[in-house]
């Protein structure tokens, strides 16, 4: 089992996200990144090289992986369209 942990900028990110859309990625959260975000997780290029996204619905987890720790750090949360800019 991970512990999560978040950036506090992901807070902000969450405030213009519906509540049935907060509601998924609540439990996408806890169900596959708490359990096993390498499988879950698909690995980003380019800038953002060493995160990770998770998908859920048109919206997008974006991570890192402490394994040492074991702790998923959630950086950023937010439309397929603007979370990667």
């Amino acid at each position: 089992m991970y512990k999560i942990e978040y950036v506090e900028s992901v807070q902000d990110d969450l405030l213009d996200i519906s509540k049935s859309n907060k509601e998924r990625i609540r439990r996408a959260i806890e169900k596959k990144l708490a359990t096993n975000p390498i499988e879950f997780g698909q690995p980003l290029q380019y800038s953002l090289k060493g995160l990770r996204r998770l998908r859920v619905g048109d919206y997008r987890i974006i991570f890192q992986i402490e394994e040492n720790k074991k702790v998923v750090l959630v950086v950023k949360i937010g439309h397929r369209k603007e979370v990667y800019g």
